[in-house]
């Protein structure tokens, strides 16, 4: 009994130790056959043939078989289609880059308009009597390459403290073209581009080492920067000039009808949206006056004041990257789209000056009116500078033929009178224009 009882815990021991491992061996057989199994029948024992995965032959079989229905009507077709959809996924990119570019912008607009809440929303105590002084310089946007990033390279070598001068031309006024960048080549501004809107222009600045942008194709902006008056092309700046705003860019848009006699950017102030020249002649259309209408049939209340001053020239004007000038670029864009028989200018200028009434939000945008006798147009050269001894003396920064239909002869005379100082070089040409 003793022997036996020794004996029990050992045999128990040990056959507790030949099932573990018999139940092991069968663990690991039915591992190894489910692993089999698994990799022979991918699908399953009860998968249903249609879902069984054909062999390589099958398919094989089927494509050889396939191939003679492929007619070459239908092999076009099938092209044709693919086309069709390749050009509707470009423009519907197209589309989605616009709502990215206009949803970016409102977020700018309102991240701006939260800063000057902050900066504005704090209340102080007003100073001293004359000392208080507004908010006049918007922030700058902030810049999104993406909204044109081979113009971004191009700018980021162009300019300079992101400030240049952009002008657009055509074909049709290449000889103007050519005074008006060897005048900005003979001061010696480095900053300026064309923006070529035919192939032709783009091949003549390239050839005469100017600065050239040609943007990418665009069928609506084309057709006018190909055959467009000079009116149509000039309604077309204020749609372009956006991506440069947006990019960060100050520029300094210019027709091409100026003759530059100084450096433009030592004279600019910076502290408005908009700094623009005046089609006014003297100071007070250029800066603004009280100009008294009298209705004498009202008696006693016959004189009524009214404020007034000569527009602002559409043709040359400092505009920074802000959101008011932005907004002033949609809106003139927006109107010359819908409004085909308005004139740049004016609506360039009703925009910028017409206050907030009922059912309209006037623009608020911040301007400057540039001094007439740096920033000179034609009209007070010729009707006022050229007869003046003392005035005759200055020198302008540019001069616009703007008031003359006769530009080129004006242009080159201009040269001639300050470049190379010949006194008589105005003197043949009339105050006005010859009809």
């Amino acid at each position: 009994m003793m022997a036996g009882r020794r004996e029990g815990p050992l045999m128990k021991s040990g056959g507790g130790g030949g099932i573990g491992s018999r139940i092991a061996v069968a663990i690991g057989i039915g591992i190894l056959f489910g692993c089999v199994f698994a990799f022979l029948f991918p699908s399953g024992f009860l998968a249903s043939p249609a879902v069984i995965y054909p062999s390589n032959n099958s398919i094989k079989s089927r494509q050889v078989n396939s191939s003679p229905c492929e007619s070459p009507e239908r092999l076009n077709m099938l092209k044709s289609e693919l086309a069709s959809l390749t050009e509707k996924n470009a423009e519907l990119k197209k589309q989605v880059r616009e709502l990215s570019s206009k949803i970016q912008l409102a977020e700018q607009g309102k991240d701006q308009a939260q800063k000057q809440f902050l900066t504005l929303g704090t209340l102080h105590k007003a100073g001293p009597f004359g000392t208080v002084k507004s908010l006049r310089t918007n922030p700058s946007v902030l810049p999104d390459e993406s909204v044109n990033p081979g113009l971004s390279m191009i700018l980021e070598k162009v300019a300079i403290r992101k400030e240049l001068i952009v002008a657009l031309a055509n074909s049709n006024v290449r000889e103007m073209l050519e005074v008006w960048f060897a005048s900005i080549k003979r001061v010696g501004i480095p900053n300026y581009i064309v923006v070529a809107l035919d192939d032709e222009t783009e091949n003549f600045c390239k050839s005469k080492e100017v600065p050239v942008y040609r943007r990418p194709p665009d069928e609506n902006v084309d057709s006018i920067g190909k055959t467009g008056s000079n009116h149509a092309v000039s309604g077309l700046k204020f749609h372009i000039l956006r991506e440069f705003l947006q990019l960060g860019y100050s520029v300094l848009l210019s027709d091409i009808d100026i003759v530059y006699l100084q450096n433009p950017f030592d004279h600019l102030y910076r502290d408005s949206d908009v700094e623009s020249m005046s089609d006014g002649h003297n100071n007070m259309t250029a800066y603004g006056f009280n100009d008294v209408f009298d209705e004498q049939s009202m008696g006693w209340a016959r004189y009524a004041h009214t404020m007034r001053i000569w527009v602002y020239n559409s043709g040359f004007f400092f505009i920074r990257p802000t959101i008011p000038a932005i907004e002033l670029l949609d809106r003139v864009a927006h109107r010359l789209s819908h409004e085909p028989k308005s004139w740049d200018q004016a609506v360039f200028n009703e925009e910028l000056f017409y206050p907030s009434h009922p059912g309209y939000e006037g623009l608020h945008a911040s301007k400057r009116t540039m001094d007439i006798y740096l920033f000179m147009n034609s009209k007070v050269l010729f009707k006022t500078v050229r007869k003046d001894a003392q005035l005759g003396k200055l020198k302008p920064v540019i001069i616009h033929v703007n008031y003359h239909p006769d530009k080129l002869p004006r242009m080159k005379a201009i040269v001639e009178f300050y470049v190379n100082e010949k006194q008589n070089a105005l003197d043949p040409f009339p105050d006005g224009s010859d009809w």
